[in-house]
């Protein structure tokens, strides 16, 4: 399958105006990005929204996954929240593979609060969908 990305990502997408312009970095065999949620993103009151929280978890697996030189889609998610995740404050998102084989991607993911307790964590099976390749851009204006 042929594969084209054009930056509308909702998650990490520099084009898209009501994304969450994730921006990740690398640390060996982790990916990990960092979130401050607003007033937007809240569920209820003073509290991050669950189905924000499950986007980036997922989010953060799939660059995990562009790191085997891959694109891939999620198959399967499962979340489970420990703790909730307030307004306001710096979320570490975090994930790292644990299997690879073939066209199939297992990881997980965690979340924690400024004080290192894990807020959440997911564990994933990506679908791979096709290879990266380098300068392969469309829709650039």
């Amino acid at each position: 399958m042929e594969f084209y990305y054009d930056h509308m990502c909702f998650a990490c997408g520099e084009r898209n105006a009501k994304g969450l312009h994730l921006k990740f970095d690398i640390d060996g065999d982790k990916v990990r990005t960092v979130f401050i949620p607003q007033k937007e993103h809240e569920g209820y009151p003073g509290l991050m929204h669950g189905g924000l929280i499950t986007t980036i978890l997922d989010e953060v697996m799939a660059r995990s996954v562009n790191l085997l030189g891959l694109h891939g889609v999620t198959a399967r998610l499962e979340v489970r929240f420990r703790e909730p995740v307030p307004i306001g404050k710096e979320i570490t998102f975090e994930s790292i593979i644990v299997n690879s084989r073939h066209k199939v991607v297992d990881l997980e993911s965690k979340a924690f609060l400024p004080d290192g307790k894990l807020a959440a964590q997911a564990q994933a099976r990506f679908m791979v969908i096709g290879e990266m390749k380098e300068g392969k851009r469309i829709h650039e204006e």
